[in-house]
């Protein structure tokens, strides 16, 4: 077993900080040894509560549920300086402030900072996550999400991953680990062995990482090597299997073994990560609920093998009293060993030590609250946000260049359809309350366009009276329309599609046939197709002949987006940092080449 070694990065302790984790261990019960290998939920940022969980349960860290910054700064106030140990506290500072707060600033996903094409804005994106998360107490981010986009399919990484070119992650992760870290934020990476290669979601089934050893090492260990290289703190564990490696250095292991999660891997963890790689940090798991590492062993188990295999802390609860009792059992069992629990805590309090937390009062950590509140979105991060939008929205595809520029006095009257795929799921549910179509429309009214929202066929059925609706239906099947309905109506017709992040991640077409939702009128009304969410949506559409990956619906991109129609091609900056044509030839289908060679050629070639 890889020990840690806290003279050495990313603890480079003196021998007061050693000597303060050593003594803080000897000084802890057994209870209190136990609970600092939890990081808890927060459910609640209630005093009572967060009290007694400490005095419970001896919690090493917490990842809380967002609220509005002075609502955290208070929450943090209270764990700080009423805990024993100082409080590891965590926020997903994925894509700027807002991770740590819901009123933090917005910088963009990551593959919306990576499309800028510059490392600068990474760097950006993590300075001022940390300078928010840290105004208002955090001092650990579970990010950068350094996986690889290598299935267009995979409903996890789908806008949180910089690019499927590794350089460019490792490059990209780098800068946002610099940036964070200048607040003294704790950077996290994940989701080790790496997410992108299976299209399945380890929320609700095993999602293994299915490349050889050789194909790992060229892309996944060398994000990882050189993170660890500088100086990264920690790394969370995801419930990804890595059979080959554990193949190659396990060779007995049955086939269940190899397909193990890393969190309950100790080949994985403890001979790859710490041993190969070198990782002399601290490894979280990731949530203990997904069902990639609940369904592996039962939880009573889970919880210490976890501990054993080489994870220093345990990612939230279920029941607090049942996971606590759980993971002491495993101790006094055997199978947390003494010299593994003490390693584990050795790596947890070295964190806290290597940013002065064993140093300070607890009543001195965070800053005076007006003081702190004044560093949420500032004029100065909003600013960058708009920078970032600038350089990042996409121009994908564009076949009808004469499509531009997109003025009022060209398309006098637009029309606006919205697609938002397969409703349902925990991507619909936090997604965001205001439609992206109404924001454009609002957008582009102010510029001096004539706009209509579609209104979806199906959910106007569902408004008339249930007796009415059988008739609807089989009227809208039955119905023929001529085409001239939309090319006397409608000069331009942009559609928009808002995917959320799911299991299914796919634009999703209503029942009706022949109405706008579906763009089967590309080459009858000039058509424009814009992603607001994940890069991967023509891949539903390969007939669009203009294609945009905004990234995001916030009513700033979008008014950005507005401002680029009506310039014209030469205003997207934005360079495709993953394959957006998802690897198909047809999503590259030109209209053109069909009128040139088929269609009347002997006209189109004078």
């Amino acid at each position: 077993m890889a020990k840690v070694d806290l003279t050495k990065a990313p603890y480079n302790l003196d021998e007061e900080a050693i000597k303060w984790v050593e003594d803080t261990i000897a000084g802890m019960s057994v209870d209190e040894k136990i609970g600092q290998l939890f990081f808890n939920m927060g459910a609640s940022a209630e005093e009572d509560y967060l009290k007694s969980v400490l005095d419970t349960y001896h919690i090493a860290g917490v990842r809380y549920n967002k609220s509005n910054a002075a609502t955290v700064y208070e929450q943090n106030r209270i764990l700080q300086e009423n805990s024993k140990v100082p409080v590891l506290i965590a926020a997903n500072t994925e894509a700027g402030g807002d991770g740590a707060a819901v009123d933090g600033t917005y910088i963009g996903h990551e593959v919306k900072i990576a499309a800028t094409d510059d490392p600068k804005y990474a760097y950006e994106m993590g300075r001022i996550a940390g300078v928010e998360a840290a105004a208002i107490g955090c001092n650990m981010s579970f990010a950068p999400i350094v996986d690889l986009q290598q299935d267009w399919r995979n409903p996890i990484i789908s806008v949180r991953t910089w690019s499927d070119d590794p350089e460019k992650v490792l490059e990209m992760s780098k800068q946002y680990m610099k940036g964070i870290s200048e607040s003294g934020i704790l950077a996290t990476a994940k989701h080790f062995p790496g997410d992108g290669v299976d299209e399945r979601d380890h929320h609700f089934s095993f999602a293994p990482n299915s490349l050889s050893v050789d194909e790992w090492m060229a892309s996944y260990g060398k994000i990882y090597k050189g993170l660890i290289d500088e100086g990264l703190p920690a790394i969370m564990s995801g419930h990804i299997a890595f059979p080959a490696w554990v193949d190659k250095v396990n060779p007995e292991a049955s086939l269940s073994e190899k397909y193990l999660p890393a969190t309950l891997s100790r080949e994985v963890l403890q001979d790859l990560l710490k041993g190969e790689l070198g990782f002399n940090g601290a490894v979280i798991t990731d949530a203990s609920h997904m069902v990639a590492m609940t369904s592996a062993l039962s939880r009573k188990d889970m919880l210490p093998t976890a501990i054993a295999a080489g994870c220093d802390l345990f990612l939230f609860f279920n029941d607090p009293d049942e996971d606590f009792q759980w993971m002491k059992e495993g101790y006094e069992n055997g199978t947390i060993t003494e010299e593994r629990l003490h390693d584990a805590l050795s790596r947890t309090l070295g964190l806290k030590a290597s940013i002065g937390l064993h140093k300070k009062d607890p009543k001195e950590l965070l800053a005076p609250k007006e003081e702190a509140l004044a560093k949420i979105k500032t004029d100065e991060h909003v600013a960058m946000a708009k920078e970032v939008a600038d350089k990042a929205i996409t121009l994908v595809k564009n076949n009808q260049p004469d499509i531009f520029p997109v003025t009022p006095e060209r398309y006098e009257k637009v029309l606006l359809v919205l697609n938002e795929g397969v409703k349902g799921g925990f991507g619909q549910m936090i997604a965001s309350k205001e439609s992206p179509v109404d924001l454009m429309k609002k957008a582009m009214e102010a510029k001096g366009f004539n706009v209509t929202v579609w209104e979806n066929t199906e959910e106007r059925i569902m408004k008339l009276p249930e007796e009415e609706r059988a008739a609807a239906v089989a009227n809208v099947y039955a119905q023929k329309q001529p085409i001239s309905n939309l090319t006397d109506n409608y000069d331009l017709i942009i559609n928009i599609a808002k995917i959320a992040a799911g299991t299914v991640q796919r634009v999703a077409w209503p029942a009706s046939k022949g109405t706008p939702d579906v763009p089967f009128y590309v080459n009858e009304v000039p058509t424009i197709y814009v992603s607001v969410n994940h890069p991967f949506a023509i891949a539903d559409v390969p007939q669009v002949q203009t294609y945009i990956n905004a990234y995001d619906d916030k009513e700033f991109n979008l008014e950005i987006l507005v401002d680029k129609l009506m310039e014209g091609p030469e205003a997207f900056k934005g360079v495709d940092p993953v394959d957006s044509f998802c690897g198909f030839e047809d999503t590259k289908y030109d209209v053109r080449e069909v009128y040139e060679n088929r269609v009347n050629p002997a006209k189109t070639k004078k």
